[in-house]
């Protein structure tokens, strides 16, 4: 029987195994074996010293991972703690769960009743007061019925959520010459989603109005406005009168303009400024004066001696953009004007 040569290339035995790619796989016939020595230990053996940047890779991952859940985790209840230790006067949230609309007109009809009264018709303003007052609320509220007070243009301004039950409501008014405020403590019952005065109201001063500061007027093209004015002149006349005829003529193609329908009259294009530059379009500002008729009288009537029932007249400024094609402007769009240079 010869002997087999103790010489071999390769330390496996013919008919083992393939050796596994990956250290310490289950098939791998050298698990748990010590290592060899000599040439033939790098042949069919993966060492694993290059896959080690995978794993600090992910390591890396991980910790920025933890990093940023510990990071929030940390900063969630801190928000929540300095919202509610901000100061009383800040505006609540609008999830708070009071219907502001809703209690903002509340407290405005409330306030056209509560502003006006008379001396001369205490149970008249009894009576339209009664359905925003608790039960058992002293029917005049706090008025003690003598002398007179009238207001108008009554507009909420403003409100302040307490909670998902009460609020404040701000609205602002007109009485003779002073606008002033008029602040009303609301309550809304949400099982009936009804409202109530929950406590008696505090006049205060409205703000002024601002301080304009002055504007420079632009350069004009004074030979466009002096183009633009005779056609301008009927087109107004056509638009206080709503003349279809006529607004089809000064208006630009597809466009269409109603007019006043005879509401006001049209006096005069009191001033008019183009701005230099641009092309066929313009945009201009025109102030034109408008008869205001009387309807207290007719035509034929010799003048009144109340000016009430005289013709007013009622200066107002537009921006319309203009088109001129060939020699002639047309009409594109009217609008209110912006802000003027005079005062």
């Amino acid at each position: 029987m010869a002997r087999r040569s103790t010489v071999q290339r390769d330390p496996r035995i013919a008919g083992d195994p393939e050796l596994s790619a990956y250290p310490d796989f289950p098939d791998d016939p050298d698990l748990g074996r010590a290592p060899a020595r000599g040439r033939g230990t790098s042949r069919g053996r993966w060492s694993g010293g290059g896959g080690r940047w995978l794993v600090w890779t992910g390591r890396a991952v991980l910790w920025a991972l933890i990093v940023v859940i510990v990071v929030n985790g940390v900063r969630a209840p801190f928000e929540r703690f300095t919202q509610q230790n901000a100061p009383s006067g800040a505006a609540p949230a609008s999830d708070s769960g009071f219907p502001a609309a809703q209690g903002s007109a509340f407290a405005t009809q409330f306030a056209e009743v509560y502003l006006n009264f008379d001396g001369a018709r205490l149970e008249e303003r009894r009576s339209r007061l009664a359905p925003y007052l608790p039960e058992g609320t002293e029917p005049q509220f706090g008025w003690d019925g003598f002398g007179r007070m009238s207001a108008g243009a009554v507009e909420p301004y403003g409100i302040e959520v307490v909670d998902a039950d009460n609020a404040v409501v701000t609205v602002l008014y007109q009485s003779d010459n002073r606008r002033q405020l008029l602040s009303v403590p609301v309550y809304h019952d949400r099982s009936t989603k009804r409202f109530v005065v929950a406590g008696r109201p505090g006049i205060l001063p409205a703000p002024k109005a601002a301080n304009l500061p002055p504007k420079t007027a632009p350069e004009r093209d004074r030979a466009a406005e002096q183009e633009l004015r005779t056609p301008l002149e009927d087109f107004f006349k056509a638009y206080a009168a709503s003349d279809t005829a006529s607004l089809l003529r000064y208006a630009d193609a597809g466009i269409t303009l109603e007019g006043f329908g005879g509401a006001f009259t049209f006096l005069q294009l009191k001033e008019l400024a183009v701005p230099l530059g641009g092309g066929a379009a313009r945009e201009v500002t025109a102030t034109v004066l408008w008869g205001v008729p009387s309807k207290a009288r007719q035509s034929t009537d010799p003048e009144p001696a109340d000016p009430g029932q005289m013709e007013g007249k009622l200066e107002q400024a537009y921006l319309l953009t203009v088109v001129k094609q060939g020699d002639k402007w047309f009409v594109k769009d009217i609008r209110g004007a912006y802000r003027s240079v005079a005062r």
